[in-house]
């Protein structure tokens, strides 16, 4: 298993955490995700052979918000 933080732009709210959780955790390979609106940040722990970092970009920006470049 592999971890990789994140840095999400746009979270506001405990709401937002779970769309990003959920929108994350829904994706083939990623065992757990823990986002957290005050350090604009989200934790994922995945499978390296089922899924990418590239995809958690995509997958973050189509719920609504935005990974710093």
């Amino acid at each position: 298993m592999e971890r990789t933080t994140l840095t999400v732009d746009g979270m506001a709210c405990d709401g937002c955490e779970a769309t990003v959780t959920d929108a994350l955790e829904s994706l083939e390979g990623v065992v757990s995700a823990t986002a957290d609106h005050e350090t604009e940040t989200v934790r994922i722990e995945y499978d390296e052979g089922a899924v990418d970092e590239a995809t958690f970009g995509s997958t973050i920006e189509s719920a609504g918000y935005a990974i710093p470049s």
